[in-house]
């Protein structure tokens, strides 16, 4: 049985202006986590309602979580313009910011894509999530003093046929880290995940409800061995 959650549009005050968001609920009251989710790279035609995105979306609802997903500055109905990923942390820490407002103590699970991921990791340092998911990582974009506490509970998913960021740099760019995360590798899967969302879910679905806690009964997860093809 898939999730039904509410929907409600919502223009967020961020530090360049009024941004464009979605929450999504789960029929529970209160939700039992909150969770942002962040989306690739604006300048490349990246929204909030990228499909990796909404993947991940729908699989924090179906875990009971609050979810919010937002246009980054410049994007959209989005005010400002785009800032080479400064100004996007602090987007991302405002909507983390109305989140915790809205339901305080409730804990906080950050997310995001490509270039969303990178802004996820980097606002992690500042808000202290419960854990985090990074898919497809542009660790290209990072180096190994990227700020990451030590105890944060981080998935980081990536393609084997990633053609925009190897798979062989992930690895490299992991072992120079102190910190790292847990690693799934999703076989056959490229950058955009193209026949690989339903993977993509249940390998965030399993990981997190470890952390949140058992949410949802099985029967809730729509599709099974989600992760038979999938090597740490």
């Amino acid at each position: 049985m898939k999730s039904d959650p509410l929907r409600q549009s919502h223009a967020i005050p961020g530090p360049a202006g009024l941004l464009e968001a979605l929450l999504e609920m789960p029929r529970s009251e209160p939700p039992l986590a909150l969770a942002l989710v962040c989306h690739p790279h604006p300048l490349h035609g990246g929204t909030m309602s990228n499909k990796v995105v909404t993947t991940l979306a729908r699989a924090f609802v179906d875990l009971g979580a609050a979810t919010l997903r937002f246009n980054f500055r410049g994007v959209e109905e989005s005010d400002g313009v785009f800032d080479s990923g400064r100004g996007e942390v602090e987007d991302a820490v405002a909507s983390a910011d109305w989140l915790r407002r809205r339901w305080p103590g409730t804990p906080l699970i950050l997310g995001g894509f490509s270039f969303g991921a990178m802004i996820a990791l980097r606002a992690s340092a500042r808000l202290s999530p419960l854990g985090l998911v990074t898919v497809a990582l542009p660790v290209q974009r990072l180096d190994s003093a990227e700020p990451v506490a030590a105890d944060l509970p981080w998935l980081l998913i990536h393609g084997a046929e990633d053609d925009v960021v190897a798979l062989d740099d992930v690895v490299e760019w992991l072992n120079r880290i102190d910190s790292g995360p847990e690693l799934s590798v999703v076989d056959g899967a490229e950058h955009f995940f193209h026949g690989k969302l339903a993977e993509l879910k249940g390998i965030v679905m399993r990981y997190f409800e470890k952390i949140i806690g058992p949410v949802v009964p099985e029967e809730r997860i729509d599709a099974e061995g989600f992760t038979r093809n999938i090597h740490s």
